[in-house]
């Protein structure tokens, strides 16, 4: 759960893609839910042409892959972030959009936030406090992260193992991850959730994942053990 302000939200959905939008009150007129939804398509329609004509082992492969000719941009940004990550592009995929979506919308606002199914995407000048959901572990919907982005560019994705429809091989109840880039996150939450059977495997999880260029910090728990490190502020929720 996101903690937005006095910016104003809205809600825009394409097929799986689920965005919880907000961007500043001056910047939400009557027509840009409207908008928003058309990119979405646009975007969403370039990356299944691709899969379906040229690449469909884009969509199922778990492991670095390489693209072929004719990618949309989209797919080269899931595919860098999943290569770095040392996972398959589709656990870019919803980082990316959120992504996407958000630097599109700063072209209309100053300030933003996509939140795509646990994803997030922002860009704000103030702090904003980003809630810890980690199923039945004793921390969720107790600790929330606090984010100071000061108009820079983050990421925060969450992987778990133990909540939600995403793939995960792991049993951490989240592994959150902080970078410059949403895909980025996305992806590497998922390659350090991967790594989580027991409560030995957190800190080397956590060290995987600050090791990456691009990320900011990291999150992970496990039942009633929890690791963190990097740019990463913890308030009680």
């Amino acid at each position: 759960m996101l903690s937005a302000g006095d910016m104003e939200s809205f809600a825009v959905a394409v097929k799986e893609t689920d965005l919880w939008i907000s961007v500043e009150k001056s910047a939400l007129d009557t027509g840009l839910p409207g908008r928003v939804e058309q990119y979405l398509w646009q975007e969403r329609r370039l990356l299944e042409k691709y899969i379906e004509e040229r690449d469909p082992v884009f969509a199922q492969t778990l492991v670095p892959h390489l693209l072929k000719e004719g990618a949309p941009p989209i797919a080269l940004e899931m595919v860098r972030a999943g290569n770095l990550a040392g996972v398959g592009p589709m656990a870019a995929v919803a980082g990316a959009f959120a992504q996407y979506v958000g630097k599109w919308l700063l072209r209309e606002t100053s300030q933003v936030i996509v939140e795509n199914g646990g994803d997030i995407f922002l860009c704000c000048k103030r702090p904003v406090r980003v809630g810890i959901y980690a199923g039945e572990s004793v921390f969720s919907r107790r600790l929330a992260l606090k984010v100071e982005p000061r108009g820079e560019y983050r990421g925060i994705c969450t992987s778990s193992g133990t909540v939600g429809p995403s793939y995960s091989s792991g049993r951490a109840d989240a592994a959150v991850i902080i970078a410059g880039n949403a895909a980025l996150a996305d992806a590497v939450a998922t390659a350090a959730g991967n790594m989580v059977q027991n409560g030995d495997d957190l800190q080397k999880a956590l060290d995987f994942a600050c090791s990456i260029p691009g990320v900011r910090g990291g999150l992970i728990i496990l039942g009633d053990k929890l690791v963190a490190g990097g740019e990463i502020q913890l308030e009680e929720y």
